[in-house]
Order: structure tokens, then sequence, then C-alpha cells
């Protein structure tokens, strides 16, 4: 008995091994804080809830044409144009089960042996693992802290080749936190146009901007036909568990995404997907309250990181992440992130589990109660003062 070959081309997500690891400990009588999985100690809103439970009452728990509803395409339209992020048609709109799934299709709709995919390094690490298991070749685009966690277009444009397919990007990004402002938008958006290569962005953070404006760069000149936005109720909605995704893409490339669909999963549960048309279209005032509370956790979290000997922080500019650097503590990420787990009962990510370019740091989210925060502080500087005795 053997697996396929390209089964050992795909990589572990390090945050679901440790959160293994994490839960595994709390059988045995351990208190852990999580700070290792991205997501949010906040409740699905009970308005999307009732809409579901409604839903299934009215006998919406059965196929449904794979590209989803009519009604959650035409609500996600509805909510892209109300935040200037596009006129897009329910024809250019595909449903999936999750954000996670529609890289595997992106990229297995556009990459192949010999192609290559340029991707942000630190970055979620489906990114080059997928990449891997397509056949084609994963370009790494360093996006180092000197730098602030930013690249330029000369870095950009030095990785392009006659057998790019793919430029993916993501902003806020996860897991720096640090996003993309116009001037290096359009600045991709002429490297993409000048050869000819489709962008995947990446916007499942979009609504967790801190600072400054979110601009979506398929609403650049020249960059509708060629950008797929992808999108996710996940963070937005605390929607994790749901499983509902979508993408806006050109009709050209939203009828292959949509066969994938069909030979994958058929289709999204149409009460979950009800659900989340509600999610769109009624007050967001819930939805902005969380994000106000991630600000606040943010807003105090990093200043009492940053308080701990041997830790430097940059406050992020959105998303929900902490990604603070440990070199100067007297072991590697990773062992720390082990020590943390193992010692005081807190788990998080070392940076090497998002690239080559993150070995100094470590991965902490933030969306937690603040409770949690401030025992997390309290236990990582009494680690850190165990070390230095």
């Amino acid at each position: 008995m053997r697996l396929a070959d390209r089964m050992y081309r795909l990589k572990k997500e390090s945050a679901f091994v440790v959160l293994a690891k994490a839960k595994e400990l709390e059988r045995q009588g351990r208190d852990i804080v999580h700070l290792e999985i991205g997501d949010t100690v906040f409740d699905t809103p009970s308005n999307i809830i009732d809409e579901a439970y409604a839903q299934m009452k009215e006998g919406q728990t059965h196929y449904c044409p794979s590209a989803g509803l009519l009604e959650l395409r035409e609500a996600c339209c509805e909510w892209f144009r109300r935040d200037g992020r596009g006129n897009y048609r329910p024809g250019e709109i595909v449903v999936g089960p999750g954000g996670k799934p529609f890289l595997y299709y992106v990229i297995m709709t556009l990459a192949g042996p010999e192609d290559e995919v340029i991707y942000p390094d630190p970055g979620f690490p489906v990114y080059e693992s997928v990449t891997l298991y397509a056949g084609a070749k994963p370009v790494p685009l360093p996006m180092l802290e000197e730098n602030d966690f930013r690249f330029t277009p000369d870095d950009l444009g030095s990785r392009v080749t006659e057998r790019t397919r793919l430029i993916i990007l993501n902003y806020p990004h996860n897991p720096t936190g640090g996003t993309l402002a116009r001037a290096e938008l359009d600045a991709i958006a002429e490297i993409a146009i000048e050869n000819d290569i489709v962008v995947l962005s990446d916007e499942v953070y979009a609504h967790m901007l801190f600072e400054g404006e979110h601009i979506s760069i398929g609403t650049l000149p020249g960059m509708r036909e060629r950008t797929i936005m992808l999108e996710s109720f996940s963070k937005t909605y605390a929607m994790t568990g749901w499983r509902l995704g979508f993408v806006a893409a050109p009709t050209w490339l939203a009828e292959p995404l949509t066969w994938l669909i069909t030979n994958s999963v058929s289709c999204v549960p149409p009460f979950v997907q009800h659900a989340g048309a509600r999610a769109l279209l009624d007050d967001q005032a819930e939805s902005q309250a969380m994000m106000e509370d991630f600000r606040r956790r943010r807003d105090s979290f990093i200043p009492d990181l940053n308080e701990i000997q041997g830790i430097s922080c940059k406050s992020p500019e959105g998303a929900f992440y902490a990604f603070p650097n440990v070199s100067q503590l007297p072991m590697s990420a990773e062992e720390f992130a082990d020590y943390l787990l193992e010692q005081v009962g807190v788990a998080t990510l070392p940076g090497s589990a998002f690239g080559s370019h993150a070995e100094k740091h470590l991965r902490m989210c933030f969306a937690t109660s603040v409770e949690n925060l401030e025992k997390a502080i309290d236990r990582i500087s009494e680690a850190v003062a165990q070390l230095g005795q």
C-alpha cells in the first residue's frame, strides 16, 4: 500500500498541530491560554444563527447550485458595492466551504508543472503547500521586519518570469498584520498587467484594518479581469466553524472554479448560505463592535509584550495577530514556543510555520478575552524571567 507521490508535497498546518497538542494538555488537566489558532472568543451573532435555524426548519437542507444560491451571490455583490470594493454580477461570485478551499481551487485552476506562483513569506502556509501539490514552483516574496513587513515593486518584479502564472496577495496580512497602500497596489497592478499575470487577492481581514483605508486591487484600472478577490465569513462575523466563503472573479475564472466545487463538495448547505446572506445584508453594528474590541485588545496587548525583556513587537495595522521578535532570548523561536506551551501553558505558533523569513518570530492571536491576554502576558513574563535565572 502506498500514497500518491503528490501527497508528500503537502505540508501540515502548524496551527492545527499545536491546537491538537494544547487540547491534549487540557484533557490532562492543564490550563492553557490559546493564542495559536486564528479564531475569536466571540460567538456568531444571534441573527445569523436564527436565520440558519429557520431555514433548516423550512427544508433548506438539500442540494443547491454549486456556484451558490442566487440570494447569497446577490448579497455578496451588494456587500462589495457598499464597501466600495467593486461592482460585481452574481455570475462573478462563487460560494465555497470557507475561504481556504479557494486557495486550493484557484492554484489548481491556474498553476501546474513548470508554472510559478509568487506568494508572501511569511504568509499563510497553504499558499506554498498547495502550490507544491499542484506540481508548480512556489516563489517566496520576502516581507521582512526591517522593511515594516512590506515588499517593494522591485522585490516583486525581480521574481516575475515568463512562467509566473499567479501572484498571491494577503492584506491585511496574516501573520504580520501589515497591509498595502494605494501606491504599492498601483505598482503591483502595473507588473501584473505588463506580464499578463492573475492576482489572487486574499482579503479575509479587510474589515479588520485599524489604520488607513482598505483598497481592493480589483478596483484598479485593468485589474478586474485578472483579479480573484477572496472573502470569508469566518473573521468578520465570527463564523469560523460554519465554513463559508466566496470569491469575486471574472467569468472566465468563475466557471472553472465552479467545476471544482461540483467535483469536490457539490455545494455549500443552503441553510448556511441563507445565514450568510443575512450576515451581509443585516445591520453591521455587531460585527463593527467586534472589530473595535480587537483594536482595544491590540492597543493593550502589544505594549504589554514590549515591556517583556527580550521581546519586541511592532503594532499590526490590521488582522488580529501579534508577531513579536524573540531573537534576543537564549533559545530559538521554535524552542520558545514549545517552552511556553509545556512550561507555562501558553499556546503560540513559531514564525517558521509561516515561511523561511520568519524564524525569529512568534505569532499570537489576540482575538481572545482580555482576561486570557492578561494571563498570557503574566505567564510569558514569568517564562522569560525563568530563562534568565
